[in-house]
Order: C-alpha cells, then structure tokens, then sequence
C-alpha cells in the first residue's frame, strides 16, 4: 500500500525523483567544471570548480518542483540529503576525470 504525499506523489517516488536528480546533477556538475575549468594539475587545488556544484544545487529545486515534487515540504534533513548527494556524486566524478587526465599526461 502506498501512500500519497502532499504533492501526489508516492512515497517511493517522491524518493526514487529526488535521488536520481541529486545523482545525476552531480554527475553533470563534474564534466561542467571539467570543461569550463579544464583538467589541469592546477585546477585539481583551485574551488572555482565549486561555483558549478553551487549553480547545480539551486538548479535541483526547481526541476524537482516540475517533476512534481513538493520541494517547499523539505526539512533539514531533506535539504541536506540533496546537497550531500550531489557533492558526493560532483566529487567522485570530477577526481575520476581529474585523476584520469592526470595518468594520461604522466
């Protein structure tokens, strides 16, 4: 049995829309900065890089909004959630890049 939210959507669907767009902002946020801040050596000790994930970040809010996803009904630990998903997923796919570009010129 699943239950409605505010918003119409299912629990697990409210999870599954929140999730994926947290995951694959993060995932966009790291080729973003790769190609606006370029894959040097240099680049790897700069926090420009972080302005994307920031953009990224208040990008999520309304696309989940059109997804159907009551983002207004967000606590603490929803907001959290969402940034923490997106960094994680921005830091995991920028090091690969980074560290990738960085054995090729070795």
């Amino acid at each position: 049995m699943s239950t409605e939210t505010a918003s119409g959507l299912s629990d697990h669907r409210r999870g599954v829309a929140v999730t994926t767009v947290a995951c694959l902002a993060g995932i966009a946020a790291a080729f973003v900065s790769a190609s606006v801040f370029g894959l040097s050596p240099e680049t790897a000790t700069e926090t420009m890089p972080l302005l994307v994930l920031a953009a990224f970040l208040f990008v999520e809010y309304p696309l989940l909004k059109v997804l159907g996803v009551a983002v207004e009904d967000f606590g603490m630990k929803d907001n959290l959630y969402v940034g923490f998903m997106t960094f994680t997923l921005w830091f995991i796919s920028y090091g690969v890049l980074l560290s990738t570009t960085l054995a090729e010129s070795a």
